[in-house]
């Protein structure tokens, strides 16, 4: 069986590095990144990855209208996407998952768990 595929879409590299190591070595996840919400777009259409982990805080497109986008695109919109978010609040939270999100992992994270909060999050 070959390992999940999982594409992060994060705006700063070193971010984007972390979560790439920690999923591929803890999880066990094959990682693709995208540094902005367009390239993402992209990728997730080309890829079919099993899931997204998404920065909510980006410029140009940020998550939501990343997500928006996703799920618009009827090529893409199956597939699961987490959010991740500085803004931690329930209320916020909330309004993701009314969103038809996933889940919704706060920053910061902690690395050693990052893998086991996006395999719940998945189910």
């Amino acid at each position: 069986m070959s390992a999940k595929q999982i594409l992060v879409i994060d705006d700063e590299d070193d971010i984007r590095k972390l979560i790439q190591t920690c999923l591929e070595i803890m999880g066990g996840w094959q990682v693709l990144t995208a540094k902005s919400g367009t390239e993402g777009l992209l990728l997730a259409q080309t890829a079919q990855p099993d899931a997204i982990l998404l920065d909510v805080m980006m410029p140009d497109m940020d998550g939501t209208s990343t997500f928006q986008n996703l799920q618009a695109n009827p090529t893409t919109k199956h597939i699961p996407v987490i959010l991740l978010t500085a803004r931690g609040r329930s209320t916020e939270a909330y309004k993701f998952t009314q969103l038809g999100v996933k889940g919704v992992i706060s920053k910061p994270f902690n690395p050693q768990k990052l893998a086991t909060q996006v395999a719940a999050a998945l189910g």
